[in-house]
């Protein structure tokens, strides 16, 4: 391999570990629970409670009919609109509280008919080019895993500070990987970096959900 890429190479990993670390978050203290109760302890958070597909269908359908109405046209509007589809609206906010939802479901339909479906355009856009796919190695995977597993009980631990603590004990690991994806024909530093990072936090995300 050339200088320069060898060079490149130790940039970039350079680059993922020199991660500012502030406003640290003290994790609940699990450290002394057996492993089999991380399904009791580490909390399963929704951060977006989405609509059904079929419900905003039906929200859709409803904020473009009265698109141009005035606030009050409209306001009036839902309200017959609400009490003559009352099944799907209660088993929908039913829905919802059974995740965890704790704020008014009605409301938030009302927002979100009111200000973001109805000046939602229906305008067809041309598609993005795709980024290229960058893939990473199975073995980078399994190690990700063993460390994740081997530290989610310390309560000092956070997916961030325990990314660094990987990143610096398996430089050579992350060498090899940062090569295999040149290799790939992308050379774009911030590419990998982000990839790498995010690799290890969707490995975080899937032990605690499983």
């Amino acid at each position: 391999m050339m200088n320069t890429e060898t060079n490149n190479i130790d940039s970039i990993l350079n680059n993922i570990i020199d991660i500012d670390i502030k406003n640290k978050n003290k994790n609940k203290n699990i450290s002394n629970l057996p492993k089999e109760s991380v399904d009791n302890v580490l909390p399963i958070v929704i951060y977006r409670f989405k609509f059904t597909a079929e419900f905003m269908v039906n929200l859709y359908n409803f904020s473009k009919i009265h698109q141009y109405d005035y606030r009050k046209d409209f306001k009036e509007a839902w309200n017959v609109w609400t009490e003559e589809n009352d099944d799907i609206i209660d088993g929908e906010m039913r829905r919802l509280l059974t995740l965890g939802y704790e704020g008014n479901v009605l409301n938030k339909m009302f927002k979100s008919a009111r200000y973001y479906f109805r000046k939602k355009s229906t305008e067809r856009t041309e598609p993005k080019q795709r980024r290229q796919y960058i893939s990473v190695n199975k073995e980078l995977l399994d190690a990700m895993d063993i460390h994740i597993e081997n530290n989610i009980f310390d309560e000092n631990y956070q997916p961030k500070t325990g990314f660094i603590k990987f990143c610096k004990d398996n430089d050579a690991m992350l060498k090899e990987t940062i090569t295999i994806i040149f290799e790939q024909g992308i050379k774009e530093s911030e590419l990998i970096e982000n990839k790498i990072k995010k690799t290890y936090k969707n490995r975080y995300f899937m032990l605690i959900n499983k």
